[in-house]
Parts: structure tokens; sequence; C-alpha cells
């Protein structure tokens, strides 16, 4: 395998909602250092990939919003990888885009497709998986996806169900697709002991995600056919920009992998998180005696169990009795809710925007 046929591309345009308070639509999640380590989440996503293909073939697609953002947080990147997306359109269109502009720069392109905010413990368990996946895709016509053994029933995460006895290489042949269940529904999957959770990161041959699209997304796909011979050139922000208000809003998942015969998955075991919800940031958050994840230097917990506290260091917060809650304090919100019920952020977000518009989103 030609190693500089690999690619990356870190897709960096969601806003976090989840994670609000902190999280805002200005500046959302993948740029924040949300466990005090000193690095954004889009730092350590991009130092991780250093170590996997050419640091010239890692690209970076964001809302336009973003882009001075990304530039301050990686002033190494260059211009020409950062691809900026004109709306919010889900993954499909995104993974979209990308193909098309590999298959014009480069037909033999092997792919890994990554959310800009996701936690690896294992550096080096990440880099073998990347690269032991990247060699199978430039092999064989498959779409494959990392998958992570369940720790627990979680409605949060999609669940992939692989066939244990169709395997090559330690790559086994996905059954079945499930997209956030239920919670007896998760149940019965941990149990089962044949799924995995979808890690939403995908790796693929160029070819072979283009005939995924032309069979079962060909409408997106006919619009980005539209800017042929437009991608890597001048003009290509232009035209896509016009494109863009033209394809569906679907996932990956709902758009293509659901759909496709060639699906795979390489289980995985390098310690992930798509901290996608402040119970995740609590569940890998160093804590007290008392079970406590605490972020700020003048957080006082008298009496308190199982809490995830985030505070301005500048801000003295006194917090007594509270037993497995979340407490966001920012310079302009503060967020009490239950750790059980912290899914629900998104709606409370969403009445938020209702009853005070935008000005705290």
């Amino acid at each position: 395998m030609n190693e500089n046929n690999n690619y990356v591309a870190i897709m960096a345009g969601g806003i976090g909602s989840r994670f609000w308070p902190v999280s805002r639509t200005s500046y959302p999640k993948q740029f924040i250092d949300l466990l005090g380590t000193g690095k954004s989440l889009i730092q350590w996503t991009y130092q991780r990939f250093t170590h996997i293909v050419p640091k010239e073939n890692i690209y970076f697609i964001t809302n336009e919003a973003y882009i001075e953002t990304l530039k301050k947080q990686i002033p190494e990147v260059s211009d020409e990888n950062i691809i900026s997306e004109p709306s919010r359109k889900n993954t499909s269109p995104c993974a979209a885009y990308f193909a098309h502009k590999m298959m014009a720069k480069n037909p033999n392109a092997n792919i890994i497709m990554s959310p800009a905010d996701h936690l690896i413990m294992d550096e080096k368990a990440f880099e073998k998986t990347a690269k032991d996946a990247l060699e199978f895709v430039s092999n064989h016509s498959a779409l494959l996806t990392m998958g992570i053994k369940p720790t627990r029933p979680d409605t949060g995460y999609g669940y992939i169900q692989y066939d244990v006895e169709e395997e090559l290489n330690k790559v086994y042949k996905v059954k079945t697709f499930t997209e956030k269940p239920s919670l007896e529904l998760a149940k019965t999957f941990l149990k089962s002991g044949d799924f995995l959770w979808n890690s939403g990161i995908f790796v693929w041959n160029v070819k072979t995600i283009m005939e995924a699209l032309e069979k079962h997304q060909p409408e997106l796909n006919e619009v980005f056919l539209q800017a042929n011979g437009v991608y890597n050139t001048p003009s290509e922000h232009d035209v896509i920009s016009r494109l863009y208000a033209q394809c569906t809003n679907i996932s990956i998942d709902y758009g293509i992998m659901e759909k496709a015969k060639n699906v795979y998955v390489i289980p995985s075991y390098f310690g992930w998180s798509d901290l996608g919800t402040w119970e995740s940031a609590y569940d890998n958050s160093e804590k007290d005696y008392l079970g406590n994840a605490v972020y700020g230097k003048n957080v006082m917990v008298i009496d308190a169990t199982e809490c995830m506290i985030k505070a301005d260091d500048n801000k003295l917060v006194v917090l007594q009795g509270l037993e497995e809650f979340v407490v966001v304090d920012t310079k302009d919100v503060l967020l009490i809710c239950e750790r059980s019920r912290e899914q629900q952020i998104k709606e409370y977000v969403a009445e938020v925007k209702r009853n005070k518009g935008d000005k705290y989103l």
C-alpha cells in the first residue's frame, strides 16, 4: 500500500448542542478543552492522524463560520486542506463531497472519515487499527467502520451486529445496523455478544464509496457530479456553495451503511468515547472520593456525590446536597440537570431557543 494514497477527512462542522452551555453555536465543543488536557478535541484529533497519514493529506471539513477558529488552533494547516460547507447537511453530503473531490485528485485514494471531537485514550492502538483498516480497504471493495465493544446498554449510540463466522484478517462482515435503540433493545444487544457500538469513524477506497453513492444515494451523487471539472480549482468553493442547497440532510449511517451489502467492521480496542454528552465526560474524568468530577479551581463540594461540575476558575461555586447531577456554570448560563436526564439537553436547548431566542445558544 502506498501511504501517499491515504487521506483523512476530519468532520468538524457540528455544534455539540448536548454539551451546552459550554458548547455554543459560535464556538462548538470540537474547539474546546473539555477535559482540561491543555488541547482542544480537534487539536488532539489532528495530532493523532499525523502519525497515520502524511500531514498534507489531512483535510478538515467544517462550517464557514469556524474557519478562522480552526486556523488559530491548527495554524500549520493550509487553506487548500480546509473545506468549507455552506450549510449543515449531516454526514452523507460531507462524505459525498469529499469523495468527489478526492476522485478528481487521486482516484486511488483510501479515505478515513473521522469526527473531530472524539476521545481516544490508547493512541498506539488506534494508529494500528487505522493502518490495518486502510490496508484492508485498499485491497477489498469494502465500506469499513471501526466498532467498539459496548460496556453498557447505551441508547445514545448506533449498534453494529457482525457475523462472527465471516472474518478476514480480524475484519468482520456486518449483518445489521441499528441507530439509537430503546433501552430494552440495547440490553439485548449487550447480552448477545455480537454487537458493537458504531464509532462513526469510516474507512473506504474512493472508488468503493463512489459506487455506493451511485447505487444508494443517486440524487445526492448527481448533485456533486455537476461540479466535475471544478474540484481542486479556484472555482470549487463558489460552485459547491450553489449546489449544496440541493443536498438532502441525511447521515452516512442511514444514507449508505444501512443499505450497502459490502459493509465490514473492525472490532477496536483503543479507549474510545464520542464525548457526546456530559455523562460521557463524567465517565472519562478523574473523580474525588465522593465520585464527583470537578472542573474549576474554586469549586467547593459539600456532601454532594457523583456529580459532574464545570465552572470558570474565577467563579466560586459551592455545591451541597446534590446526588448525580450535572452542574455547568458559564458567564451567562447556569445549567443544573439530573445526570440521568442529560440526554434531554438538546430538548432544553430547543426550549431556550423558543423562549429566549439565540442569545444563549
